[in-house]
């Protein structure tokens, strides 16, 4: 039987908390399973986590970067956060060059096949 995927679900902003720093510990929340997802090498869950990601940045684009002035838990959530997505980002790109050194070892370096066909002159 073929597994169903669910999105995930993300929790609802405390009644009366400040919605941006809800925000953005829902942004570490998702930027974790998306560390945890990359160390399993889990593409449905990093499918998951970058749909996540994107739906949070939408809406922390609402609060926009005009006069926004971060301060206490705001400013260390939006740091935590920040920080979180670099080293995920490195986590991705050293994948990526390990993926790319296997391959390459595996047929040698491929060159891009020439174009078949002429360039058409102008009339």
């Amino acid at each position: 039987m073929p597994e169903i995927l669910v999105p995930a679900q993300m929790a609802a902003p405390t009644p009366g908390s400040d919605p941006l720093a809800s925000n953005l510990r829902q942004m570490i929340a998702v930027l974790e399973r998306e560390r945890q997802a990359l160390a399993a090498l889990d593409a449905d869950s990093l499918i998951g986590a970058a749909r996540d990601k994107e739906a949070l940045c939408d809406t922390l684009a609402a609060f926009g970067p005009d006069g926004l002035r971060l301060e206490g838990e705001t400013r260390n959530l939006a740091e935590t956060a920040r920080q979180l997505n670099e080293v995920n980002r490195r986590v991705r790109n050293l994948l990526a060059a390990n993926v790319a050194a296997r391959i390459e070892a595996l047929g040698g370096k491929r060159r891009m096949p020439r174009a078949p066909y002429a360039k058409m002159r102008p009339r």
